[in-house]
């Protein structure tokens, strides 16, 4: 009996729920005086899986069952491509995870209740090492597939506690949530490898669609050079001289066409409206799976068999899509279990939630500012792309001012945030970071602040960067002259002085320019003012001034960063800079605790600017 894939998690008395296993579906069928033990392809796993095949001989009833062999890592989570390895692996720590029974002792129970066959096989089962009874718990789903989650496995199983076993069919009896999307796919070729690469640059996907073979994506991360030579080597007995697919794909290299006789298993972002996988990445090989069975089930169409026999709970899981209101206009928000943060799980929607929940604190250090869009539409793994013009298809209700650029010789209409409407609009478009310029409309000309970016090379430590911004300070106060920091939510500290609209964009630089030069002089070996990437010593820290000039960007404060881990933008008092600082100490999930426990501790940032005269004619006394 096959589980069909589902995507929210629920509450239900009539259904029970078990733990998704990530391993080998296999049949043990102890009816006989010689057992069988195969896939739900017919393999046998007799002799690979010596381990499991052992504890047959303790039974003691005439049973066949249904279950999962596992293999587990050294940490005892369960691990598929240990699985694949078991005849170098003799110590393997493995499982047969039993959680059906089809018949006992002369009977079948196939027509019997779910609940009353595990009942059955609970008591009939006679556990060893090695053979488990699969439990479950009932109606609790929700806390069930969080608890899962926690315990990094792969996701949950939920069946209805009535269903019957109906062999070889996919049901909406048994339904399989997972917390990330994998999928079977068929091998049906390989392209050429490019630079250093070697073996092939991507395996060619396929699925059954009616009978006929159809593309539906190609991978080629999630190898190794170990696992590319062998797979490689394994493909050259299937090589054929014609493409396998009804209509042959356009590859961007020379593509080598194989037999679609191997499955492979994947992960992916989401499906396509052609049935194109997203971000596809190879996970395994499946011996177990039959590549008849590995067929196309379109994204776009909606079981409504499924929709009436299961329950919904709308408080788990964000909707795909839905339209909500916010400062009076209707935002439509798009994909929102699209996941942005692979490595984090953390969808567009998430994004979404957490801008709308700091939008008091943000708001208004993006009120009136031009924004430079830095877009992810496909997550912080893909390319992301800038885009500074608004462009015709932004809603009439978003706010927008044109402003004339030298260098293209053309007014770019730029956006500007003043409400969450707009706010949740842009996080919905990929953007999950926001760029404000230093000035505000209506006077673009003088910039409301100065900002002195102290950015790292790869060599250098984070605790460099505090000792920088520590010098910074010590000579900001040695001329009377306040100064807010923030972490980058990178690997850098932005240091920010008001400035209060009174100097233009040159006196505002020139100023950032000598402050910077001061410091220089005082940590040579570890600051640079050098811009130039080829000419500046990768050992150390570039203190870019020239972020104050007009239409510079930085990201804001609170802003999230499009890094691992999902770092915000958090400002911290001075006394907090120190070493063991980490950029990554503040992220999506405690930076509005610590905001509403700290306050906006860079509200004087747009407050009243610094008399830049007297702090000028300071320096010159003290240096």
């Amino acid at each position: 009996m096959l589980a069909k894939p589902f995507e929210k998690v629920f509450d239900d008395e009539n259904w029970l729920f078990e733990i998704k296993w990530d391993g080998y579906r296999a049949i043990a069928d102890l009816s006989h005086t010689d057992p069988l033990f195969y896939s739900r392809n017919g393999i046998s796993f007799l002799s690979k899986f010596e381990k499991v095949t052992k504890g047959f001989s303790q039974q003691k009833h005439k049973m066949i069952v249904d279950g999962e062999i596992v293999a587990y890592d050294e940490h005892g989570k369960p691990n598929f491509q240990l699985l694949q390895q078991i005849g170098d692996l003799p110590d393997l720590a493995l499982t047969f995870q039993v959680f059906d029974l089809l018949w006992l002792n002369g009977h079948s129970t196939e027509e019997l209740p779910l609940v009353q066959r595990k009942e059955l096989l609970k008591e009939a089962l006679t556990e060893t090492d090695v053979i488990k009874y699969c439990d479950h718990i009932p109606e609790n789903g929700i806390a069930f597939f969080n608890q899962m989650k926690k315990m990094k496995l792969e996701g949950m199983i939920a069946k209805k506690a009535d269903s019957l076993y109906v062999e070889n069919h996919r049901t909406n009896d048994w339904l399989k949530i997972k917390f990330t999307n994998t999928d079977e796919a068929i091998i049906c070729g390989f392209t050429e490898p490019r630079g250093s690469r070697e073996s092939f640059g991507a395996l060619i996907l396929g699925k059954y669609i009616d009978g006929k073979l159809i593309y539906c994506g190609h991978t080629g991360t999630g190898f190794n050079n170990e696992s590319l030579k062998q797979l490689y080597d394994r493909l050259q007995n299937l090589i054929v001289k014609t493409s396998p697919f009804e209509t042959a794909p356009k590859t961007n290299m020379p593509v080598t066409w194989t037999k679609p006789e191997l499955v492979c298993e994947i992960k992916y972002s989401e499906i396509t409206k052609d049935g194109i996988y997203r971000h596809p990445v190879f996970l395994a090989i499946r011996e177990d799976k039959d590549p008849v069975e590995i067929k196309l089930t379109p994204n776009n169409k909606k079981s409504k068999e499924m929709k009436a026999k299961t329950p919904s709970n709308k408080s788990e899981n964000s909707e795909k899509e839905k339209e909500i209101t916010l400062d009076k206009h209707q935002v439509k928000l798009t994909n929102q279990d699209k996941i942005y943060f692979p490595k984090d799980g953390i969808t567009k929607g998430d994004v979404i939630d957490y801008y709308q929940s700091v939008a008091t604190y943000i708001l208004p250090y993006l009120k009136n500012r031009p924004l430079s869009l830095n877009r992810f539409p496909n997550g912080i793994e893909e390319q992301g792309f800038y885009q500074k013009d608004a462009g015709d298809s932004m809603p009439d209700w978003i706010k927008t001012t044109k402003i004339y650029s030298e260098s293209n010789d053309k007014y770019i209409d730029y956006v500007y945030c003043n409400d969450k409407a707009t706010l949740a609009y842009l996080n919905n478009l990929g953007c999950i970071d926001l760029n404000p310029w230093n000035s505000s409309l209506p006077d673009l000309e003088h910039p409301d602040y100065l900002v002195l970016d102290l950015d790292p090379s790869k060599k250098n430590t984070f605790d460099d960067v505090i000792e920088t911004a520590l010098q910074v300070n010590e000579v900001l106060n040695s001329i009377k002259v306040k100064s807010y920091c923030k972490t980058s939510g990178s690997t850098g500290i932005h240091i920010y002085i008001p400035m209060g609209g009174t100097y233009d964009f040159d006196q505002v630089k020139d100023f950032a320019h000598i402050l910077m030069k001061q410091v220089n002089e005082k940590l040579p070996k570890l600051t640079t003012l050098e811009r130039s990437l080829q000419k500046r010593d990768d050992k150390k820290i570039y203190m870019d001034y020239l972020q104050n000039r007009t239409g510079q960007t930085l990201a804001s404060v609170y802003s999230l960063r499009p890094k691992e881990g999902a770092p915000v933008s958090m400002p911290l008092k001075w006394d907090e800079v120190k070493s063991g600082l980490k950029p990554t100490d503040f992220t999506i999930h405690n930076a509005l605790e610590r905001i509403k426990d700290k306050g906006d501790l860079f509200k004087p940032v747009l407050g009243k600017g610094i008399d830049m005269m007297k702090a000028l004619e300071l320096l010159q006394n003290n240096y």
